[in-house]
């Protein structure tokens, strides 16, 4: 189960060492990635450079209503620091408005910076009604990203079992999922491997290997 984790520090009130201890758990369970706010990336980057975890942080965070301009750039600067995989959250407003090109255009400009990264999109399920999770996942579908992702962990809920079983009917099958939000047990977290995802993000996962 280690090799799922996204093992997740994204408080406002993180300090560095709270991070070196993400980091050192992280390489102590051997964790797919930590998923750390920006102002971290280079401090996890170094902290983890002679292991196989990779650093993975947010763009657009928690709300996705940043302009795609700086969407862009913040996504630059974190490549730049370190970066590995990027997390970056839709403007949920402008898909209830169904401004889908709007949707659609951002993710393709946050590709062109991130081709040789991992791109995750954060679509914040608990927000969306079925038809809207499943415009998303065409769109992601479209535009090539390596990860759908359900949440932030800042919204109302985190992942439903329900979310994931729509995805999965609309995927096609380059496109993986991550889970995130509210995901705090061994049980909670194989119920979604068993669903088909390929990432679980929690803040939880020192707990979880411990358990």
């Amino acid at each position: 189960m280690n090799e799922y984790m996204d093992s997740t520090l994204l408080k406002s009130t993180s300090t560095k060492v709270e991070i070196e201890e993400l980091c050192k758990d992280a390489k102590k369970y051997g964790f797919a990635t930590v998923c750390v706010n920006p102002c971290y990336v280079s401090l996890s980057s170094e902290l983890l450079k002679d292991s196989d975890v990779k650093v993975c942080t947010v763009i657009g965070f928690p709300l996705g209503a940043n302009t795609t301009k700086m969407k862009v750039e913040e996504a630059k600067d974190a490549i730049k620091n370190g970066a590995d995989e990027l997390d970056m959250v839709i403007n949920v407003g402008f898909l209830k408005d169904k401004d889908y090109d709007y949707v659609k255009n951002e993710i393709l400009e946050l590709r062109k910076v991130t081709k040789d990264k991992v791109l995750k999109v954060i679509i914040e399920t608990c927000y969306l009604d079925e038809d809207e999770i499943i415009k998303m996942t065409e769109i992601c579908n479209e535009t090539g990203v390596d990860f759908i992702k359900t949440s932030t962990g800042f919204g109302t809920r985190g992942a439903s079992i329900e979310d994931i079983k729509i995805i999965n009917k609309y995927k096609n099958d380059k496109l993986k999922v991550k889970a995130s939000g509210g995901i705090r047990t061994e049980e909670d977290a194989l119920k979604y491997i068993e669903l088909g995802v390929s990432r679980i993000g929690t803040s939880n996962a020192k707990k979880m290997m411990e358990e």
